[in-house]
């Protein structure tokens, strides 16, 4: 029996019963819609072009401010979020986002197209990390979390994949704009449960906001993923993408020798201490840099050795949205019996073996075989990102899911930025280097197809049918060598990840249990079978009692407040 708790202040309602699942499908919501906000603009560039005439550096930064703006923000909103209130933030990133939508669809110029796309992505890291730290907080159960986690991960995966398949059909029917416009209702809905559904949950001691360390992180972190972009054109050596990757390494550097001698960190830079926390952020890191690579590399393959559509590109990279989102669910569950070390080295070793796969195929492979590697990397994906960002969240203490979360998901966007970056010019080099024209090819048509595969198909559409046919072999055949090469890279990167997965995971616990539980074992049951005390309480967290029933425990800060039968015998 345990003695009666003394008032404490924490922040989330005791009960929550079936709504957990329900604010689970709003935050998947919005996960999935940010993920497909990545590539969806990507169908609809020629179209704005056409439209808005922008110049080829604005083309570039309606591309690109959205993912910049993203991941500069998501460690300040992780933490904004710790602090102020994690459903604060979702409504205010929900209803933002629903805003700067209208802003971009009825653009009508490059310039405001590029505020409402920052606008987004400002908005973007708001939503981003609170849907992950949120999971953290009202899913007490740990294989529940796992499971929650996994789905979540799925909805991340497979957005990118469905952003072409959605994109497609809205500009066949409409104008550009109706890409952003249907982030409106969606937004609108997921606002309006969130409201009723999603509890509120804070750190009970957040500390005040470091304006030099917001500034810090988000000068290192836009200064790495500006270079990592820039070197897709201008190359690694370019004097302006070597001064953003400078300037961006300098300000993390200063960022983390100043995170470490502050009481209240925006980033708690001691948790890299923990081997399983550090190995998780590197396998997220490193498994994004060759899963979304690949995903890009097999989008042109698919455009432009195979000739497709846009549309039926998006389509024939379906399968392995589908198939994260269905064994999502699997990877939570075998988390306990299997363990977080072999579970997270199997996902990255099945996504190797898809680029051995990827490594054998040719130009007349058809899609039948094709379609193996792609189910394969979905598969491996999710099974590692599952692990891995449950990992990175429950390394940290509740009380900083927000940060942590944010690490984990800035992990993703410094990872798929430099996959895209380092396998496209890795392609793109081979195809340079490993070309041979046929003889008597013009020089304008040579010029254009030693830059790229696209611009050897442009430049012979009027050429003699028998020589252009040969100029598009022999650039298909170097594309194909290009592409072999990059998810070799691949195979090794994620081979070597996934024995230091093996290794740095070993010792983590297959699951995290409730600190308050093993604390006070009799504080559950206690909560359990006294309501009027539970409601009374305003925490952060929930332990479920005896009688199944879920009780919220006292956070760390106030765990000296909790007194049970036994240690006021013994006069404690």
């Amino acid at each position: 029996m345990v003695t009666s708790p003394t008032a404490v202040h924490l922040g989330a309602p005791p009960q929550l019963g079936g709504r957990r699942w329900v604010a689970l499908v709003v935050i998947c919501m919005a996960a999935l819609l940010l993920s497909v906000d990545l590539t969806v603009l990507q169908l609809a560039i020629p179209s704005l072009i056409k439209d808005l005439h922008p110049t080829s550096s604005q083309t570039l930064w309606i591309a690109d401010v959205y993912g910049l703006t993203l991941s500069g923000l998501l460690v300040t909103m992780g933490s904004f979020g710790d602090r102020i209130g994690r459903k604060k933030l979702l409504l205010a990133g929900s209803f933002s986002f629903a805003a700067a939508s209208v802003l971009c669809a009825y653009a009508d110029s490059p310039g405001w197209l590029i505020f409402g796309r920052a606008l987004l992505g400002v908005a973007g890291a708001t939503v981003y990390p609170t849907t992950l730290s949120i999971i953290r907080n009202i899913f007490t159960d740990p294989k529940e979390r796992t499971t929650a986690v996994g789905i979540w991960a799925a909805m991340i995966s497979g957005g990118m994949a469905i952003g072409p398949v959605i994109g497609g059909p809205l500009l066949n029917n409409f104008w550009w704009g109706s890409v952003f416009l249907i982030n409106v209702p969606i937004m609108v809905l997921l606002f309006s449960v969130a409201v009723v559904v999603v509890p509120e949950s804070r750190s009970p001691l957040p500390g005040r906001i470091d304006p030099v360390s917001v500034v810090l992180s988000i000068v290192g972190i836009v200064g790495i993923v500006y270079a990592i972009q820039e070197s897709v054109h201008d190359g690694f050596t370019d004097k302006r993408v070597l001064a953003a990757a400078v300037i961006g390494v300098v300000a993390l550097l200063v960022f983390g020798l100043k995170q470490v001698r502050m009481e209240h960190p925006l980033i708690d830079v001691k948790l890299f201490r923990n081997m399983a926390f550090s190995g998780a952020v590197a396998a997220n890191t490193f498994a994004l840099f060759a899963f979304i690579g690949t995903t890009l590399l097999l989008s042109q393959y698919f455009q432009l050795v195979h000739q497709w559509s846009p549309l039926k590109s998006g389509l024939a990279m379906l399968p392995p949205a589908g198939a994260a989102i269905l064994i999502a669910p699997v990877i939570g569950m075998l988390v306990p019996k299997i363990g977080r070390a072999k579970l997270s080295c199997f996902g990255l070793a099945v996504g190797a073996g898809a680029m051995v796969f990827y490594s054998t195929l040719e130009v007349e492979t058809s899609y039948g075989i094709v379609i193996i590697p792609i189910i394969l990397q979905g598969i491996g994906a999710v099974s590692t990102f599952t692990v891995t960002s449950d990992t990175i969240v429950n390394s940290a203490p509740k009380e900083r899911s927000g940060a942590a979360a944010a690490l984990a998901t800035t992990a993703a966007e410094l990872g798929g930025a430099l996959g895209m970056a380092v396998l496209g010019t890795i392609l793109n080099n081979r195809y340079q280097h490993t070309l041979t024209l046929p003889e008597g090819t013009p020089a304008s048509i040579a010029a254009a197809a030693n830059d790229s595969l696209g611009g050897a198909l442009e430049a012979t559409a009027a050429a003699p049918g028998q020589l252009a046919s040969a100029i598009v072999d022999a650039a298909d055949d170097a594309f194909m060598r290009g592409l072999h090469s990059a998810v070799l890279l691949n195979v090794v990167i994620l081979g070597a990840v996934a024995i230091a997965a093996l290794i740095t995971l070993r010792h983590a616990p297959a699951s995290y249990p409730e600190d308050y539980e093993e604390e006070f074992p009799g504080l559950s049951e206690y909560l359990a079978h006294h309501p009027e005390e539970a409601a009374a309480l305003n925490v952060s967290g929930a332990v479920k009692g005896a009688d199944g029933t879920t009780a919220v425990p006292a956070p760390t800060a106030h765990r000296t407040d909790v007194r049970t039968d036994a240690d006021t015998q013994r006069g404690s």
